[in-house]
């Protein structure tokens, strides 16, 4: 197990249980209490893990968790909305399109609709059941159901990802940070979004303005990277200056 795959697990049996335990840790591993020692060390630096005597237990403010799909598409409905409707307004008849897995990027995909040829590559099931409908020609990126977010994950859809080339990107993220960058709550998530980016000619972050100014476990890429972010009108002064000072362009729903 990599060190990322083995932090990731200790993460999401701390999601399970509410606690983890360094002794468990260690025997269930089959790693030292140093090397575990350090891992939660590593994760509390991150904010997803709280240390304590003998382990570590999840924070308070649970803003860093990794919820399901269903858990996050009733909150700020009507923003994802807004949002999907101004993405679309960047895609043109013809071009291949890449949705990252996520609840705006599923609002994204049925405002495509009104489009007649597209060509859609993702990772998330759930976005490809919901424009099967369609004449659109969709592929799936292939890869290990995570079946938290309806998304594909591991080398075979990062693998399938290096081989295409994409008009544009929508990436959706738990977290942005001017300085950290785009962060997911999952590693392999992370890895798979970086292919992604690499894969897209434009790069567009959709998020609500709640997502800003926050870090979560793994980094995407940096905020350079990005071309253009569509979030809210909610979203501060000083992070909108920000993103101009990086020329990144701005819109606001």
């Amino acid at each position: 197990m990599l060190i990322e795959e083995r932090r990731q697990h200790i993460l999401a049996l701390a999601q399970q249980q509410g606690r983890v335990l360094v002794e468990e840790l260690s025997e269930s591993l089959g790693i030292s209490r140093i090397t575990i020692r350090k891992d939660l060390d590593y994760l509390q630096r991150k904010g997803v893990l709280q240390r304590t005597h003998g382990g570590a237990l999840l924070p308070q403010s649970g803003t860093l968790f990794d919820p399901s799909l269903k858990e996050k598409e009733g909150r700020h409905l009507q923003e994802k909305q807004r949002i999907a409707i101004a993405a679309v307004n960047l895609i043109q008849e013809g071009q291949c399109v890449l949705l990252d897995s996520g609840t705006t990027t599923t609002a994204i995909a049925k405002t495509l609709k009104k489009f007649s040829h597209l060509t859609i590559i993702t990772n998330a099931i759930n976005i490809a059941a919901e424009l099967s409908g369609t004449d659109f020609e969709v592929l799936l990126t292939g890869g290990s159901l995570r079946k938290n977010s309806f998304s594909l994950v591991g080398p075979l859809a990062e693998e399938m990802l290096h081989d295409m080339h994409a008009d544009i990107l929508f990436l959706g993220v738990d977290g942005f940070d001017l300085e950290v960058g785009l962060t997911t709550p999952n590693v392999m998530e992370s890895r798979v979004n970086r292919a992604m980016v690499k894969a897209a000619k434009t790069i567009v972050a959709v998020c609500d303005s709640t997502k800003f100014n926050r870090r979560s476990l793994s980094k995407i890429v940096d905020a350079t990277s990005i071309h253009h972010v569509i979030t809210d009108n909610n979203l501060s002064k000083e992070t909108a200056d920000a993103l101009h000072n990086l020329n990144i362009k701005l819109t606001l729903v």
